[in-house]
């Protein structure tokens, strides 16, 4: 009896979802109606705007989708309509802070996982500091609303939050902490959180098996260290962790990102810096991974999607890589833990790319970071 009333759940959501796609399709607007590429033709179709500055969004079980404002609100897009949730965590929404990522508990859906996850970043006597909460959806409100994790150390100025997340297999939480944006040697420290990424349980926690668990040196929660800036995050079907991080000057990386691996910020680099152009660090250096790709030219990532869909087959394994100041989409086509190509699939159409991902019905949707930001979904047509 239990396996039947599961599947009839499972039917009632699938036909809930494909309603809830044939009103979001007759609702939207065709931004481009056929734009070719290497492999697929697709057209570029705009769900919703009106957003301020949008970092994250999610897609529901039932086709809706949760999309963050930097500025601390939450929106629940349904087909043409869009409204806010209260009862947001407090955030401190100056420079790149504010409310930040946002995904959903991989068993979402089955009642006692219906989990929203957010980062932020969080005010506080000496600063901010990255953040991350849960909480359940509420009738106009998140409800159950718990901070799970706080990075161990407040600081100014309002920048380099990191703040990405994604889900391994193994069902525990990647989470990304930027190096914070003056004291640049916070990264190489495993006794800080800055230029991180942590892998918590779902609660929070720190995983045993973590790199520096139980150890004398080292947070519990790390798990890779000097990285600068990670705004771009996929965990692939294989289960590789891919990570786009923000250099300074040039310099933008591509991370294979394994456990307890020192990734080189500020000391290996291929950046430079801003006002003198003079290189930062060395281009290499022993003990320190190199970048399995540097972007070219200034290219700012944020947003980073693993393809996997059925929609793209000729995309399946490959990545899609947001930029905000190139105003891009790369596809980039990996052969095994290298990058074997790069294709420009936009540029400039969209403005600065903010977020990549691959939603529950396959299709592909972006956010760009925008006074008057828009949802956006990716359709295959026929070349």
């Amino acid at each position: 009896m239990t396996d039947l009333l599961n599947a009839v759940r499972r039917l009632a959501r699938t036909l809930a979802l494909c309603g809830a796609f044939a009103t979001a399709a007759n609702a939207a607007e065709v931004v481009e109606e056929n734009v070719q590429s290497e492999e697929h033709g697709f057209r570029i179709v705009k769900l919703a705007g009106g957003f301020k500055h949008p970092w994250g969004v999610a897609q529901l079980p039932d086709g809706r989708f949760l999309v963050t404002e930097r500025g601390g609100r939450l929106a629940l897009v349904d087909g043409d309509e869009v409204s806010y949730i209260d009862g947001v965590p407090e955030v401190s929404a100056m420079g790149q802070g504010g409310l930040l990522d946002v995904v959903l508990h991989p068993g979402y859906g089955d009642g006692e996982h219906d989990w929203v996850y957010m980062t932020f970043s969080k005010p506080g006597d000496d600063g901010t500091a990255t953040a991350l909460a849960r909480a359940r959806l509420g009738d106009g409100a998140l409800v159950d609303v718990k901070e799970l994790f706080v990075q161990d150390r407040f600081s100014s100025p309002g920048r380099h939050y990191g703040s990405r997340l994604a889900w391994r297999k193994d069902g525990t939480l990647l989470m990304t902490i930027g190096d914070r944006g003056v004291d640049r040697s916070r990264a190489q420290d495993i006794n800080d959180h800055a230029g991180s990424v942590l892998r918590l349980t779902e609660t929070g926690g720190a995983p045993a098996d973590n790199p520096f668990a139980g150890k004398e040196e080292g947070h519990d929660e790390i798990f890779s260290y000097g990285n600068r800036n990670i705004q771009g995050l996929a965990v692939g079907a294989d289960g590789r962790i891919w990570a786009s991080e923000h250099a300074a000057r040039t310099g933008d990386e591509l991370n294979l990102i394994e456990p307890g691996v020192n990734y080189g910020w500020p000391e290996a680099t291929r950046s430079k810096e801003y006002s003198s152009k003079a290189p930062i660090g060395k281009a290499s250096m022993p003990g320190m991974r190199e970048a399995r790709h540097i972007y070219s030219g200034r290219f700012a990532p944020s947003g980073l999607a693993a393809v996997d869909s059925d929609r793209f087959p000729r995309w399946r394994g490959n990545l899609l890589a947001g930029g905000l100041g190139s105003e891009k989409l790369l596809r980039v086509v990996l052969q095994g833990d290298d990058v074997q190509s790069t294709e420009t699939l936009i540029e400039g159409e969209l403005g600065r790319i903010r977020d990549v991902r691959q939603g529950r019905d396959g299709y592909i949707y972006l956010l760009n970071d925008l006074p008057d930001g828009g949802l956006f979904r990716l359709e295959p047509v026929e070349n």
